[in-house]
C-alpha cells in the first residue's frame, strides 16, 4: 500500500526497520513518516476524537492537524504525520488503549 512511483515525486526509501505501535511489530523504512509506515501497514486509526470517540486517521501529513498525535519513545503528542521512523521506536496510542488490526 506504499505509493512506488510518481510522475512529480521522487521517494527515496531508507533502509527496512522494525518499530512496534500498541505492542504489534510493524515494519517499515527508515526516513519515512512514522504514519505512512503505518498506513502502508493496514493501520488506519491513530487516534479517537476527545468528545465523541469518533476514530481519526492520517489526514493533514504537514502537521497541522491533530488527528496522528500518538507517544513516541514516552514522549505524548508527537505528530507522527511528520516524525521520521528510526529502528526500534515504540509508538503508542494516547489513550494507551489502542488497539491494531
Amino acid at each position: 500500500m506504499r505509493i512506488q512511483e510518481h510522475p512529480v515525486l521522487d521517494f527515496k526509501k531508507g533502509k527496512e526497520v522494525e518499530f512496534t505501535c500498541n505492542g504489534k511489530t510493524i515494519i517499515g523504512y527508515e526516513g519515512e513518516t512514522i504514519a505512512a509506515a503505518l498506513h502502508a501497514a493496514g493501520v488506519k486509526v491513530l487516534s479517537h476524537s476527545s468528545e465523541n470517540h469518533r476514530p481519526r486517521g492520517f489526514y493533514c501529513a504537514i502537521g497541522n492537524c491533530s488527528s496522528c498525535l500518538m507517544e513516541v519513545d514516552g514522549m505524548a503528542n508527537v505528530r507522527i504525520c511528520v516524525k521520521p521512523l528510526k529502528a526500534g521506536m515504540v509508538v503508542l496510542s494516547q489513550s494507551g488503549k489502542g488497539e491494531i488490526r
